[in-house]
């Protein structure tokens, strides 16, 4: 059973950073990306960063390229988003995800939720002064 837990989350002022972790279990090194999404309140959630298992291929927003990074540390199935510059408009719950394939069948983005069928239970970020 896919399970994933993320931290890390907290109260930031704008222009600092926070790392979130996702610490995963259950799956196989097969899997085929591992993603972070996050939703703020009366908004649709939307993907942030992505990272491909076999060849560590990222893909970023374009809200965030150049201010957040994406790793992972595939042994121990553990996931990482650091986040710099933040900003007020960063403010959401950030949820990790699993994509066990890849469907293409959502413009072939591969930061489509619904390419990702195992969530985390999210972890609140709010940049405020």
């Amino acid at each position: 059973q896919v399970h994933l837990v993320e931290s890390g989350g907290g109260l930031v002022q704008p222009g600092g950073s926070l790392r979130l972790v996702c610490a995963g279990s259950g799956f196989s090194p097969n899997y085929y990306a591992i993603g972070w999404f996050r939703q703020a309140p009366g908004k649709e959630r939307e993907g942030v960063a992505c990272i491909g298992a076999m060849y560590g291929v990222t893909k970023y927003a374009d809200s965030v390229a150049g201010r957040f990074t994406i790793s992972r540390d595939h042994a121990n199935n553990t996931m990482y988003l650091q986040m710099n510059s933040l900003k007020p408009e960063d403010t959401a719950v950030y949820y990790c995800a699993l994509a066990t394939s890849f469907s293409g069948s959502y413009s072939l983005d591969p930061l489509h939720p619904l390419e990702y069928p195992y969530w985390g239970q999210g972890t609140q970020v709010t940049v405020s002064s």
